[in-house]
């Protein structure tokens, strides 16, 4: 059982309301969703207790409401359909990013859902899409670094701070 089946109106609206807007205060959170103060502060709690927001407490994980296969997806695409095709795989909720790419293909996706089952009918509706020649799926197995950028950031941080010091 995922923590999806845990996760009434009140949380998805409050974890939709984080996605939009990561910066949102407590205050204008309870006010937008209509429900009291404390309420969306427990909520929050509660919901980073149960791993679905990340530290950070703003980001959500979406393995622990159940999206816990990702692939990677590599699309042949006629170039003539190119923007068809991104439009396209925009309106596909599992589909998290889009890169054009160079290389072996033309676009790269990074495709989440709740099993194989739930992937294979992602994969057929991007197969239907017009443009699309072929595709070649990778499923990731395990996530050894996540999406960071702190470390590049730091960098930059230790290499500019010499230069401050000698203005």
């Amino acid at each position: 059982m995922t923590v999806l089946n845990n996760l009434d109106p009140t949380d998805l609206k409050i974890l939709l309301a984080l996605i939009r807007d990561p910066r949102i205060q407590i205050g204008e959170l309870s006010e937008s969703l209509g429900i009291a103060r404390n309420t969306a502060q427990s909520r929050m709690r509660r919901l980073f207790r149960a791993g679905v927001l990340r530290p950070g407490g703003r980001e959500v994980d979406l393995e622990a409401v159940g999206y816990d296969v990702v692939a990677f997806v590599t699309i042949e695409v006629s170039h003539r359909e190119l923007d068809g095709v991104v439009a396209a795989l925009r309106l596909i909720p599992q589909v998290l990013e889009v890169h054009e790419i160079s290389g072996r293909g033309d676009v790269w996706c990074r495709v989440v859902a709740t099993d194989t089952h739930n992937l294979q009918s992602s994969l057929r509706q991007v197969l239907r899409i017009k443009g699309v020649i072929r595709t070649e799926t990778v499923l990731a197995l395990h996530t050894h670094i996540p999406y960071r950028t702190e470390p590049l950031i730091g960098g930059l941080s230790s290499a500019a701070a010499p230069a401050a010091r000698i203005s």
